[in-house]
């Protein structure tokens, strides 16, 4: 095992960092004020040092209720709010969002970790779901025409779905706030966010930005909570809130489909992955490379759509593997905010300790730890990024997301095994594919079991696409034409002939 850097963490916060978080909100966001919570604070630490960066209010349950008390009241305004309107203010928030993408960048580093290069990728990213979904708040559209019969005419029109309650994950914490806000303020719905526990910072800021955008009071609101099944329990069950559009782990996924079903809830559920990275034969080794650092290693490979089996046709493992490893060696690890450094920390010491056992099972099955593999030595919870060759049926590593640097490479004779390798999972949210054989990329895209797909590149995420997987991955799509319609209910009017 060979460590992959040397461990780059400042001893201080800088002014400039001490400055921003003096600007981030500390309360909870409700009917248009900033309000205390009722609970003890929340405290925020920055994972690449363990250090609490602040203290934030803690909604209970009657927090989260007066935050659907305030929806429920706002939404019939916004629903008969023009959609130019609409479309202006997140145009507005949009622009405000490039002119404050470096304090959403440096908050995001500070919070989960990423590197600062990254979290101003996810700024870019994140924005373009505002400018998108502020174009189709205008192009919301319905039916009109004579029935088959000739008796009358069918009138078909897209209405709001109504209050909506979203819940977002901690590791793109601007991103997954408007994949879900935009669209459901461009269709005219109402919100209550719930941002992670972990990373709420940036969610607090964003909120700040839409108040200036000009978003009326009561259509956004945001409760952050360290009880979360205690103050979603009853918001989900209220049968005033119409739709719920959670992004999480499958388990968390499914007991919430179940309360959802009580109140047969409009519900998205962006949920777990197990993306498999089959490089066939013929792969531009080259390319499969490039794409491997990039749908392994964004976000220290804590993402939904993390490269997660690297299936590897036998005949060019050997080389694959080498040119990885000698990219995995050059990457420097350390606080995002340093210079140079592309690997920052895991989210918390848990996903260390859950990263570590990945490996150590792996390797006990028999894989070949090829570099990484440990924790350095030092502060923050940090994991050395990994490669480990030779991976066995039944290790861990290959049935578990793993949400961490770690790749795990196995191998393949003939394309039907590498099918059945990628589809043999509870998953389908992403898969990666590279070769250079045109029609066999076609019976790929027709063969894997995944709601997405990158035929020769290793990222694919776009606010202009259907984001979103099959089976246990989940419901709906986020992004693209399909995002705005999670947020619109379908009603049909019969005029009769005259």
């Amino acid at each position: 095992m060979t460590q992959t850097t040397t461990l780059a963490v400042p001893a201080e916060l800088t002014a400039t960092e001490l400055e921003l978080l003096a600007r981030v909100p500390d309360g909870l966001y409700i009917d248009g004020q900033w309000q205390a919570g009722s609970g003890e604070q929340i405290t925020v630490t920055d994972p690449s040092t363990g250090t609490v960066i602040k203290r934030i209010a803690n909604a209970d349950a009657a927090d989260g209720m007066r935050a659907l008390d305030a929806a429920v009241a706002a939404s019939e305004s916004w629903a008969a709010t023009a959609p130019r309107v609409r479309a202006e203010i997140l145009r507005r928030a949009f622009d405000l969002l490039q002119e404050r993408k470096n304090d959403f960048a440096l908050l995001m580093t500070m919070e989960m970790g990423k590197p600062l290069s990254e979290a101003l990728g996810e700024v870019a990213y994140g924005g373009e779901f505002l400018r998108w979904f502020s174009e189709e708040a205008v192009r919301i559209s319905g039916r009109y025409g004579q029935n088959p019969e000739g008796t009358g005419t069918m009138v078909v029109s897209q209405r709001p779905v109504g209050p909506c309650f979203l819940i977002t994950p901690w590791n793109f914490p601007l991103a997954m706030a408007t994949r879900k806000v935009a669209p459901a303020l461009a269709a005219g719905c109402t919100v209550v966010i719930k941002p992670a526990e972990l990373t709420p910072l940036t969610t607090l800021l964003f909120v700040q930005l839409l108040e200036d955008a000009g978003v009326p009071a009561g259509v956004v609101n945001v409760i952050t909570t360290s009880t979360s099944s205690a103050v979603s329990g009853p918001i989900i069950a209220d049968p005033r809130l119409r739709k719920l559009s959670f992004t999480g782990s499958t388990a968390v996924g499914q007991r919430l489909i179940q309360q959802a079903a009580q109140g047969v809830l409009r519900t998205s559920m962006e949920l777990g992955g197990n993306a498999p990275f089959v490089v066939f034969e013929d792969a531009d080794l080259d390319k499969a490379v490039d794409g491997a650092m990039l749908a392994k290693f964004r976000n220290i490979g804590q993402a939904c759509t993390a490269a997660n089996r690297f299936i590897v046709h036998e005949s060019v493992a050997a080389e694959f593997t080498e040119r990885l490893a000698d990219r995995v060696r050059a990457l420097a690890m350390g606080r995002g905010t340093e210079t140079g450094v592309s690997i920052g920390p895991l989210v918390s010491e848990k996903a260390v300790s859950e990263t570590a056992a990945l490996v150590a099972d792996a390797v006990e099955r028999g894989a070949e730890l090829v570099i990484g593999g440990r924790r350095p030595e030092g502060p923050g919870s940090f994991f050395e990024p990994t490669v480990l060759a030779g991976v066995q049926p039944g290790s861990d590593i290959l049935s578990n997301e793993i949400f961490g640097p770690v790749v795990g490479i196995t191998t393949f004779s003939d394309e039907a095994e590498a099918v059945r390798l990628a589809n043999d999972t509870e998953y389908g949210l992403i898969s990666y594919v590279f070769t250079q054989d045109v029609a066999r990329g076609h019976r790929m895209i027709e063969k894997l079991d995944t709601g997405m797909m990158g035929l020769n590149t290793g990222l694919v995420s776009n606010a202009a696409a259907p984001f979103g997987g099959v089976k246990q991955s989940g419901l709906g799509r986020e992004g693209g034409l399909e995002g705005i319609h999670e947020y619109l209910s379908t009603k049909y009017t019969l005029i009769p002939a005259s």
